[in-house]
């Protein structure tokens, strides 16, 4: 009698390895941690004037208040009152003066949280206000930068302008967006014997975490052990900004000796950490008859928020994605990263990349607009080729392009000239409710644009009853990163998926990983654990081989079983006996990203290691009376190569787009003239809901492998999903267009205010 096989693990749907520990409740998050003995709880007592100098804290009535232990700033910071960021340019604590409302200026730590948020509020500030630049343009006039700004040319854009038969100009803005996790910013720390300390993080970068508290304590790196075994959400807001948490918990719990929780409420959350960086654009366009770009001058101001944070390279990134998916031969792009007096602006999805995107999808509607052109056909006009008109204006070579393949297919298979002709007829028939349609692609770049951050480690261990344990760099945020690796492990070592258990993100185990983010979290992780599982599996191949007389190369792991030609084993009675037999069991694995290089200065060199590919055609009413509007339906094709799990990357796709459609319809951050960020609460802010999710909702995914070498043939999918929700921005552009309103006006988000005033 055989035994029963089962498919190859990578290729297929499976289920998330916490699916169904998440939906009964048992999936464990920071706050499901049982606290120790004597812990307390700490509350952040924040600025609220938008700029001034810190003249006083009186802490006396927050102290009387019964359960308070104490109040902690930034004299009790017993190693750098800097935090160890990459700009060094932001206090732990406020010192002598205040960036921003919300800024954290102290901690009120007490026996319970809500005794500690009472007292925060009790704590005076005594600040005396100094003026506070809350525009990006007011910035930039005054030369507020956080760094230096940015230029990137190719040819001679001022001469090509000139010659062209056609130019446009004009300025455009696109809000910033919250990231809205469901499990918000928190923090555990736990003393230990000898001044060690073991942090609990909800964090996306726990080898940060570690690093920035080590420096804030003035203790070594190995004195500091951060673990995260999953993330509510980060989207980004987790990558930098959870490190701020742990160094206030671990400066109080320092100070106090003793176990201190910092969990932020969700309105504290919105006042205190950054968001996606809002841009401003300035752009001037030469083209032709036919729609075809021969000439760009476009400036991009980013509000970075008081400090740089990760501002730098989110900026650099919207420089190297302004031109998507066309050839720009004649360019001049300047960048600007400009210093205001709110939050600090961090990562977010896409990273930079949604707002170089969406300019250049402006522009080439506009052009479209100029000619009376289907912006379709304008776009076609002006994508990279195959073999010339293939170069990106960072002198990166576009080697694996297949947009031009795909944006027909999905015109096709969408029926986008068919509903073309439709929505025309349509609207000439209704006259409140206007329709719009839009085909956009996305060519997004795979790596960290710091080259440093593109490598990985991790450990594959396995047990003498067969069992298997991965340990990774990358933290499970929702998004299936420890589905995949153990996938890919299972193949490896030709166990069933079921026998490989992934356990937490632990900086004691994989030192000075990589934050989970640019979409590199498989790419990097998974092939290091498929490298760890494949040095185990030589190992056992060896023993094997040594055992049959056989070549190490004719033994076999695949459906539980260790194959050669001379016999059969099970898997677990080939470890047990390796065991016996003295054969190392566990291995490391590290993987660097190959090929990558650029020169930060001048923004050139090839930062990426392919291109990840997507479209999305999608229909949008409006209702010329009030501005509301819906999605009706969306069409995507995507890229995502030879899929790990295609269940997996569906959701991520489903999930990336309707988060980009929130960034550029409903989502809108405002800050008023004092610098309070009003919109702090979901009564405020509004993210898309099941109902915003149109019934006509397709995903098909694109059938080519990578082909450039990564783990299994397959593409990130994390982020250039979210690129393909500008077809819906697009799509409400065209509709103001057909109700006889003017598109220009429009800035992003399209909330119903923002459409209203475009129609007129």
């Amino acid at each position: 009698m055989t035994e029963p096989t089962f498919p190859r693990a990578a290729g297929h749907s499976r289920f998330h390895e916490s699916a169904r520990a998440q939906v009964a409740g048992r999936a464990h998050y920071v706050d499901d941690i049982a606290e120790v003995r004597g812990t307390l709880h700490a509350a952040p007592v924040c600025s609220p004037v938008a700029h001034g100098i810190l003249r006083k804290l009186d802490a006396s009535a927050a102290l009387a208040l019964p359960g308070v232990r104490a109040v902690i700033d930034a004299s009790d910071v017993p190693g750098d009152t800097t935090l160890a960021a990459f700009g060094h340019d932001e206090p732990v604590f406020a010192l002598d003066t205040v960036q921003f409302v919300g800024q954290v200026v102290a901690l009120v730590v007490a026996d319970d949280v809500m005794t500690a948020r009472r007292a925060a509020r009790l704590v005076k500030l005594d600040i005396e206000p100094l003026p506070a630049v809350l525009s990006v343009h007011e910035a930039h006039a005054l030369e507020h930068y956080v760094l230096p700004e940015v230029h990137v040319k190719r040819g001679d854009a001022k001469a090509a302008l000139k010659r062209a038969p056609h130019t446009i100009e004009g300025h455009f803005e696109v809000g910033g967006q919250e990231h809205f996790y469901l499990e918000g910013q928190i923090a555990y720390v736990l003393p230990l014997e000898q001044q060690q300390w073991w942090i609990y993080s909800s964090t996306q970068h726990p080898g940060e975490v570690q690093h920035w508290v080590g420096h804030a304590l003035g203790i070594a790196s190995h004195a500091v052990t951060v673990e995260c075994r999953r993330m509510g959400g980060g989207f980004g807001g987790k990558e930098t900004q959870a490190g701020h948490l742990a160094v206030w918990a671990a400066v109080a719990a320092n100070k106090l000796q003793c176990p201190v929780k910092l969990r932020l409420d969700r309105d504290d959350d919105f006042l205190i950490t950054g968001k996606r960086h809002p841009f401003a654009y300035h752009y001037r366009a030469g083209f032709d008859a036919t729609g075809l770009l021969s000439g760009l001058e476009l400036e991009m101001l980013a509000n970075c928020g008081f400090s740089a944070d990760l501002s730098g390279p989110v900026a650099d990134r919207a420089v190297f994605h302004a031109d998507n998916a066309y050839f720009l031969e004649d360019v001049a792009i300047a960048s600007y990263r400009c210093k205001t007096n709110t939050q600090s602006h961090t990562a977010f999805r896409g990273f930079g990349g949604p707002q170089g995107v969406i300019v250049i999808e402006r522009i080439l509607s506009d052009i479209a607009s100029v000619l009376n052109l289907d912006p379709f056909d304008v776009r076609l006009r002006n994508l990279y080729g195959i073999e010339e008109r293939n170069v990106t204006h960072y002198q990166m070579k576009v080697e694996d392009n297949i947009l031009e393949p795909m944006l027909s297919q999905l015109a096709l298979s969408s029926g986008y000239r068919e509903r073309r002709e439709q929505i025309a007829e349509w609207n000439t028939r209704s006259p409140v409710i206007k329709r719009g349609l839009a085909l956009t692609p996305v060519k997004f770049g795979i790596s960290f644009t710091a080259t440093l951050f593109n490598q990985a480690g991790a450990l594959v261990h396995v047990y003498t009853d067969g069992s298997v344990m991965v340990n990774h760099g990358g933290t499970e945020m929702g998004q299936g990163l420890n589905t995949k690796v153990a996938q890919i492990v299972a193949d490896e070592l030709g166990v069933p998926f079921e026998r490989v258990m992934s356990t937490a993100a632990d900086t004691s185990k994989i030192p000075n990983a990589s934050a989970t983010a640019a979409s590199a979290g498989t790419d990097l992780n998974g092939r290091a654990a498929q490298f760890a599982a494949r040095h185990v599996r030589d190992n056992l191949a060896a023993f094997v081989a040594g055992l049959d007389g056989v070549g190490a190369g004719a033994v076999r792991f695949q459906n539980g079983q260790v194959l050669t030609e001379v016999t059969t084993r099970r898997f677990e009675d080939v470890v047990g006996a390796a065991y016996a037999n003295r054969i190392q069991l566990w291995s490391d694995g590290f993987y660097r990203t190959p090929k990558i290089h650029y020169d930060k200065t001048t923004l050139t060199g090839r930062p990426f290691y392919y291109f990840a590919y997507g479209a999305a055609c999608s229909e949008v009413a409006i209702d010329t009376l009030t501005g509301e509007s819906r999605l009706l339906k969306v069409d995507i094709l995507h890229d995502v190569g030879r899929s790990i799990n295609p269940a997996i990357d569906i959701g991520q796709i489903e999930g990336g787009f309707v988060q980009g459609m929130g960034w550029l319809t409903t989502e809108q951050l405002v800050w008023n003239d004092k610098g309070l960020l009003s919109t702090h609460a979901p009564s405020t802010y509004k993210i898309p809901a099941t109902g915003d999710v149109p019934a006509h909702f397709r995903v098909d995914l694109w059938p080519e492998p990578n082909r450039e070498d990564n783990v299994y043939g397959s593409k990130a999918v994390g982020e250039p999903p979210f690129m393909l929700a500008i077809s819906v921005f697009e799509a409400l552009r065209d509709a103001v267009a057909q109700a006889g309103g003017d598109p220009h006006l429009m800035n992003a988000p399209a909330t119903a205010e923002e459409v209203l005033a475009a129609i007129g």
